[in-house]
């Protein structure tokens, strides 16, 4: 097996927690891109990317030619992962040597495994102490979390590392539970990492391995200052990555702060159009707008269904359910619980129809998922952009469609040429042979349908006020105060005095 990427394995062990830094004594606000006098061209909206002093490692065209643990590779051959994707064979080769990366892909270009390997392969070998995870992940949303700590699981039990999720919406009990037993790899929200480091229950300084994805989302929620203070508290002498499907301005800060020579790779410009992704705008009446989509919902096959606000989509969903279409919401609105059971559903065919706000934009990976349908355009290059990255993912072929009504169409001829895409125009309506030629609608059934909620097993109470046992303490306990039924008045007080602080709402 060939092994050629040895170039600076001096700066690197995958024990001992001195060898995985990249030196230096600078505080994490201190440090700054190298390099970054000299700026590349930028595209549209985009800041300057840093010019690299350092060359860059060769690309890798196997995994076999990277400098990876043996049970890591043998993972990779039982998921069925055989040969990497081109951000991940740009980048791994560098990032496995300890540099810092800035890399930009469109969604569904590979970046989770493109960052997952090296942080696993960097992290293999070492043994947190409670509360001190060696690995950090920070994403912009809970969906993107679990779909990370889903994709890097089985690379991070085979080489025996333990993975947390920290996100607001579920228990934070359980959370500081699976820190203080111990947890080499954490993917979390910024705002309930936040909460669980004021509480005591975690600590960065032992993280040498920090990994920012989905960086522009981030900042455009409002999670900046979040970040760099989490940023802050890492190992200044450890490594960065920074993955995104675009990098505008708000970006360019975190880069020039944090990132040091980093090695930059953009898989495709940000604003460009995906080959295998076909973009189609159908120019609808308003009085005609309702029932074309409830023919796009019908169609065989899933659809994601974007529209602007929470109450369009518990509208939309209701209208969909009382003309025969399995449809299921996806919101803020709901609870983590709730929007975990809705993608189950849907990933497993009983709801074919998600009809989602910009939550789903991101994060959200759905095997052959060929229809993405704007039900309310988007009014940013970006989220149109992200939306459509659900279909057409690891070189399948899909469909984005947009309804667009009159007024609505000038406002829409400029968000697509600042997105970079050519789309086809077609003026429709509901029962017209084209339409069903372009998403497959037909017309619905009409016969009402309910989608049943999966039963939820829910956890045992504690009989132990212990906080730091671990099992039956602490991190079965939720804020639910039905739990006080049926016992003393003075029982349930002392219950309630111990449960867990109320669980964050910005992630």
């Amino acid at each position: 097996m060939t092994r050629s990427r040895a170039n600076d394995r001096s700066t690197r062990t995958r024990s001992g927690g001195q060898g995985i830094g990249k030196g230096g004594g600078r505080t994490g606000a201190s440090r700054r891109s190298k390099g970054s006098g000299g700026r590349r061209a930028a595209a549209q909206g985009e800041f300057a990317l840093p010019v690299t002093t350092t060359p860059a490692l060769p690309a890798a065209r196997t995994f076999d030619e990277l400098d990876l643990p043996e049970e890591i590779l043998a993972a990779l051959g039982r998921e069925g992962v055989t040969e990497p994707f081109p951000i991940q064979g740009a980048t791994l080769p560098n990032s496995l040597a300890g540099r810092d990366v800035l890399g930009r892909g469109r969604t569904g270009s590979g970046k989770t495994l493109a960052f997952g390997l090296a942080l696993l392969a960097r992290t293999a070998g070492r043994r947190a102490e409670p509360r001190r995870p060696l690995a950090l992940v920070l994403v912009p949303t809970r969906e993107l979390a679990q779909q990370v700590t889903d994709a890097l699981t089985p690379y991070a039990r085979a080489v025996r590392l333990r993975p947390a999720t920290v996100v607001g919406g579920v228990s934070i009990g359980r959370q500081a539970a699976a820190l203080r037993a111990g947890a080499e790899v954490v993917v979390a929200t910024p705002g309930r990492l936040k909460d669980l480091i004021d509480r005591g229950d975690c600590f960065l300084d032992e993280v040498a391995v920090t990994v920012l994805d989905e960086a522009d989302q981030m900042t455009d929620m409002g999670f900046m200052p979040q970040v760099t203070r989490l940023l802050d508290q890492v190992r200044a002498d450890g490594q960065r990555m920074l993955f995104s499907a675009t990098l505008d301005r708000n970006v360019d800060l975190l880069v020039r702060r944090y990132l040091t020579d980093p090695v930059v790779h953009s898989v495709d410009p940000s604003a460009g159009a995906v080959t295998t992704m076909e973009h189609h705008v159908l120019h609808v009446e308003d009085t005609d707008k309702r029932r074309t989509t409830t023919e796009i919902a019908a169609r065989d096959g899933r659809v994601i269904m974007f529209l602007d606000t929470k109450h369009a989509v518990d509208r939309l969903t209701k209208h969909l359910l009382n003309s025969g279409v399995r449809a299921a919401a996806l919101h803020g609105g709901k609870s983590q619980p709730q929007r975990t059971r809705t993608l189950t559903q849907f990933k497993d065919g009983q709801v074919t129809v998600l009809v989602a706000t910009n939550v789903a934009a991101r994060g959200i990976h759905v095997d052959d998922l060929d229809l993405v349908v704007n039900v309310d355009p988007p009014t940013d290059p970006k989220d149109y952009l992200h939306r459509g990255g659900r279909t057409a993912r690891a070189g399948e072929s899909g469909s984005v469609v947009t309804l667009v009504t009159r007024e609505q169409r000038r406002d829409m001829s400029r968000l697509l040429a600042a997105a970079g895409v050519t789309p086809q125009i077609t003026q429709v309506r509901s029962g017209d042979a084209e339409l069903s030629r372009i998403t497959g609608a037909q017309a619905p059934s009409g016969v009402p349908v309910v989608i049943a909620a999966p039963a939820v097993e829910r956890p045992r109470r504690a009989s132990s006020p212990s906080r730091g046992r671990r099992g039956r303490g602490a991190q079965g306990r939720t804020a639910d105060a039905r739990g006080a039924q049926g016992r003393t008045a003075g029982e349930a007080s002392r219950r309630r005095a111990r449960r867990d602080p109320a669980v964050d709402r910005a992630a």
